[in-house]
């Protein structure tokens, strides 16, 4: 199932939300929609399934406009963040509900939920009441019941809200392997840049109820179109410098370049940089964090640069808080980008 959003504008209590939002997502994609809390994420996936109202623009499944049908009627599922399981029935039942409001026989009905169960590996839990469930058993469920209302498009909302590291690795890992396995075109809304990376095939950021930028999630983190997408994904170094003549020159390196002649800033992450050896005329470190394989050097010139390395690199370079030294582009991993 394609996915395809024009010119979406929504408007609620007078207030401007969505602004004019375009998506085009393929047949069997996982897509997550990333930004800070209030950027617009649900009340995209709220237009998506029907359940407020467009106030300009269009939403196509399948080439098919769906902007005026109901929800019903738009085969998407959502499962939010606080699951909306039904606390008198039995986790069985809170699978089988769709099933039966589309009228499936009741041995088709027991097959397939079987059969989600297995997928979410909770066989044998047919019978627990939902209050007897951990917070990961009730989001398989609530994953299980999306998945049997048989949806063309799955939708999450902030799926791991609330769960502890371990459970949202597991979780994470168990919507992908159902997305695979299952086929369904999903959509997860997250606030967390790592999830977006590791499970996605696109990634469009958001904010302010626009999108910054939609794109692989390596593009979006290698090759950002603006500095505030560079900035949402994480630590970044500035190096200014002037193309001229086809090359981009800077204090710290210079290349051949396509872009227009100008200023410009090299953008670098601070796995991007490396210490090159002691030096007087160098950079200071003002302080050395460590994070079990890598060691974080805050240092000092005209501004504040991060520079991280492998602790066994920063062993055998013998420096410490205090010292000057000088720093390199690590050429292993330097991609150029100038904004």
């Amino acid at each position: 199932m394609s996915l395809s959003i024009r010119g979406l504008n929504v408007s609620l209590s007078k207030n401007h939300i969505l602004k004019d939002i375009n998506l085009d997502i393929k047949s069997g994609e996982f897509v997550s929609i990333l930004g800070n809390s209030g950027c617009g994420k649900t009340t995209l996936i709220k237009s998506i399934a029907g359940l407020v109202d467009v106030s300009s623009g269009s939403i196509s499944i399948d080439e098919e406009d769906i902007t005026g049908l109901s929800p019903e009627k738009r085969k998407t599922v959502i499962v939010f963040q606080d699951l909306r399981l039904f606390p008198h029935m039995n986790v069985e039942q809170n699978i089988a509900f769709s099933m039966k409001l589309q009228k499936m026989n009741k041995k088709d009905i027991e097959e397939r939920v079987r059969t989600l169960l297995e997928q979410v590996r909770l066989s044998g839990f047919e019978k627990r009441k939902i209050s007897q469930l951990s917070g990961g058993q009730m989001q398989r469920v609530a994953l299980a019941r999306a998945l049997g209302a048989n949806p063309k498009l799955l939708l999450l909302d902030e799926p791991f809200s609330g769960l502890d590291e371990s459970l949202r690795k597991d979780m994470g890992n168990l919507v992908k392997r159902l997305h695979r396995e299952n086929k369904i075109t999903t959509i997860m809304i997250t606030h967390d840049k790592e999830e977006a990376m590791k499970f996605s095939d696109k990634v469009a950021l958001m904010k302010e109820g626009t999108i910054l930028q939609y794109s692989t999630p390596l593009d979006i983190f290698a090759k950002p179109g603006s500095r505030e997408v560079a900035e949402f994904m994480g630590e970044l170094n500035y190096f200014d410098g002037e193309v001229k003549n086809g090359k981009f020159t800077s204090e710290l390196i210079s290349f051949n370049t396509d872009k227009a002649e100008g200023k410009y800033s090299l953008m670098l992450r601070p796995g991007g940089l490396s210490v090159s050896e002691k030096s007087d005329k160098g950079y200071l470190i003002k302080e050395a964090v460590y994070s079990g394989e890598f060691v974080s050097l805050v240092l000092e010139r005209d501004k504040e640069y991060l520079v991280r390395l492998a602790y066994k690199e920063f062993k055998s370079l013998e420096i410490k808080p205090g010292d000057y030294v000088k720093i390199r582009v690590n050429e292993k991993i330097f991609e150029p980008v100038l904004l």
